[in-house]
């Protein structure tokens, strides 16, 4: 999970995460904006961390936040867990509970 992790955070860079937290600086006390992304981004900008070491936080704290949300979902009995390549089994799971 955490290299799937880190490479998601490289395509976002790519793709413009830094440009569109540059856009929305002016905006940064709103709550909304101190979100994993935008708040290190934030940071690089004010001058207080390198943009290497924006990346490296924003894969970190993704890293942790997911950590997190698994421990939160895992105590739930009532989901079940799929993985990405087991598409027979998530249409097998919904068609079984639809009809019961």
């Amino acid at each position: 999970m955490y290299k799937r992790i880190n490479l998601r955070v490289d395509m976002m860079v790519a793709e413009g995460l830094e440009e569109e937290a540059l856009s929305l600086y002016s905006l940064r006390h709103h709550n909304a904006l101190k979100s994993v992304g935008y708040r290190e981004f934030f940071d690089f900008f004010d001058g207080r961390i390198t943009r290497d070491k924006a990346i490296e936080l924003i894969k970190r704290n993704t890293r942790r936040y997911a950590k997190r949300q698994m421990t939160w979902w895992g105590k739930d009995e009532e989901i079940r867990w799929f993985g990405p390549d087991e598409k027979e089994k998530i249409i097998n799971y919904i068609s079984n509970t639809l009809t019961s």
